[in-house]
């Protein structure tokens, strides 16, 4: 009976069944909120990581070194210097075309003057009035208009787009005639 009471001696456990079980518990959880797990574990990853980049812009927006405000004068000044500097230009090309303006008027009220001059004596003012209209021209040269003589040209050539060619040669297509054709 030696045998007998080494098997009452051993204890009836097995190892399997813990491990077995933990394995069907856990199995049975994620097969039903496995789904759940996957989404708040993505969920708690972009949130830590949203955290750790928020405190990492107010650590680098605290740790910017502050300016002295010496520095900040200097920068202002030369700032402040540099604007002045282009109001200046600008004064400068303003008063250049205020004289250029008033030249011009006081050109044309001459001429003006020379016309009447002329008119009182009898005179022609056919060619002053052509030598008013070149300086006129030149002192428009800044605002340039669309030249109107090729449209003219077009018109006294006889051009037609429709009939086709230059000037409406002995080449241009001609419809044929309506109503019905003529046979047998």
């Amino acid at each position: 009976m030696e045998g007998a009471e080494e098997i009452q001696k051993t204890p009836l456990e097995n190892q399997d069944l813990d491990f077995n079980f933990l394995h069907q518990t856990v199995g049975v959880f994620v097969a039903e909120y496995g789904w759940y797990l996957l989404l708040m574990t993505v969920c708690l990853y972009m949130l830590i990581q949203h955290l750790v980049n928020k405190r990492d812009s107010q650590s680098s927006s605290a740790s910017e070194p502050v300016q002295d405000p010496i520095s900040v004068a200097a920068r202002l000044e030369a700032l402040a210097a540099s604007r002045q500097k282009m109001q200046d230009e600008l004064d400068a090309k303003a008063a250049l075309f205020r004289e250029k303006q008033q030249q011009l008027e006081e050109e044309k009220r001459r001429q003006k003057i020379e016309m009447w001059e002329n008119m009182k004596q009898g005179k022609s003012t056919k060619g002053n009035s052509k030598i008013a209209q070149s300086t006129e021209e030149a002192s428009t040269s800044t605002s340039t208009l669309k030249p109107k003589t090729e449209k003219k040209a077009l018109r006294k050539s006889g051009y037609n787009p429709l009939s086709g060619g230059g000037g409406g040669g002995s080449c241009a297509w001609r419809p044929g005639r309506r109503g019905p054709s003529s046979g047998g």
